[in-house]
C-alpha cells in the first residue's frame, strides 16, 4: 500500500487536461435537484415511505479555512457590495462556527443525555433539524440552490466526481461511472454534455481538493496525540490540531 506522502506526489503530478478528457467523457450538467445539498432518504418499506430513523443527514467534508472562508462571506464587513448571507436553518446571519460546520459524526457516540462525545477526524457542513445542509434554499419552483455558492468547500465544487487516490474522501454513494482515476458518484445530472471550459474548471478543482485532502490527512496524522474530550465531550482532531466542537483549540 502506498503511503499518504507517495500518494501526494501522485496527486500534485496529475495532468489536468487529462481530468477534464475523463469529466468531458462521463459528461454532466448540474440540474439543481438538490439531492447532494440534502439528507439522503432510504426507503426500507418498499412503499416509498421514509421516517426519520431512515433519513441519513447529509455529510461533506470543509476544511479549516474553508470554514473560515464561509464565517467570512457571511458578514456585511468584509466586502460592502455583498449583502450578508442568510442560513437556510432559521434565517440568521452565520456568526459562529457551528453555524458553518459540526464535527464530523463517525467514530461518535452518544451519553445517556444524548450528547454526542468521543474522538473524531474532520469536521462536516452543519445541517438543519431535516438533515439539510443549512447553506441549501429552494425557491418557490422547487429548483434548489447553495447561497455559500461562491465560498462553496471544494468537495461541493467538484461534485459529483472525485479522484481514486488513498486518503482522498468520497462522496455521497458508491461510484457508478470510472474514466482513469476520476470517479463519478450516483446524480441524475451525469451524462449530460460539459463544455470544455467547464471540465477543466471542474478538472482543476479536482485536482486542487485531491491536494488538499492528501495535506490535510498527512497533517492530521502527524499532529495527532490521544485526547481526553474537552468541556462539551467532542474532540475533533484537524489539520490545525484538536478543537472543541465549537472550533476552539482544545488548549484554550
Amino acid at each position: 500500500m502506498q503511503s499518504l506522502e507517495s500518494e501526494l506526489e501522485q496527486a500534485r503530478d496529475l495532468s489536468e487536461s487529462d481530468l477534464a478528457d475523463a469529466i468531458e467523457s462521463i459528461g454532466f450538467e448540474c440540474t439543481r435537484c438538490g439531492a447532494c445539498c440534502t439528507a439522503e432518504k432510504n426507503d426500507d418499506s418498499g412503499d416509498g415511505s421514509t421516517d426519520a430513523e431512515a433519513t441519513e443527514a447529509h455529510t461533506a467534508t470543509v476544511f479549516p479555512d474553508e470554514v473560515r472562508t464561509l464565517l467570512e462571506g457571511a458578514s456585511d464587513e468584509v466586502d460592502s457590495d455583498r449583502e450578508p448571507r442568510e442560513l437556510a436553518v432559521d434565517g440568521a446571519t452565520a456568526d459562529e462556527w457551528r453555524d458553518v460546520a459540526r464535527p464530523m459524526p463517525y467514530g461518535l457516540t452518544e451519553d445517556e443525555d444524548g450528547d454526542l462525545e468521543g474522538e473524531t477526524f474532520e469536521w462536516a457542513l452543519q445541517t438543519t433539524a431535516c438533515g439539510d445542509c443549512v447553506f441549501y434554499e429552494e425557491d418557490e419552483r422547487g429548483v434548489g440552490g447553495c447561497v455559500a455558492h461562491e465560498d462553496r468547500p471544494l468537495i461541493c465544487r467538484t461534485y459529483p466526481f472525485s479522484v481514486a487516490l488513498a486518503g482522498t474522501s468520497q462522496p455521497m454513494g458508491e461510484a457508478v461511472d470510472e474514466e482513469g482515476l476520476v470517479r463519478a458518484h450516483e446524480c441524475e445530472g451525469l451524462g449530460r454534455d460539459i463544455s470544455r471550459v467547464d471540465a477543466e474548471d471542474l478538472a482543476g478543482a479536482l485536482k486542487e481538493r485531491a491536494v488538499r485532502e492528501l495535506e490535510e490527512a498527512i497533517a492530521v496524522r502527524d499532529n495527532y496525540e490521544p485526547t481526553s474530550p474537552g468541556r462539551d465531550g467532542v474532540v475533533v482532531h484537524d489539520s490545525e490540531g484538536p478543537k472543541r466542537a465549537d472550533g476552539t483549540p482544545l488548549e484554550e
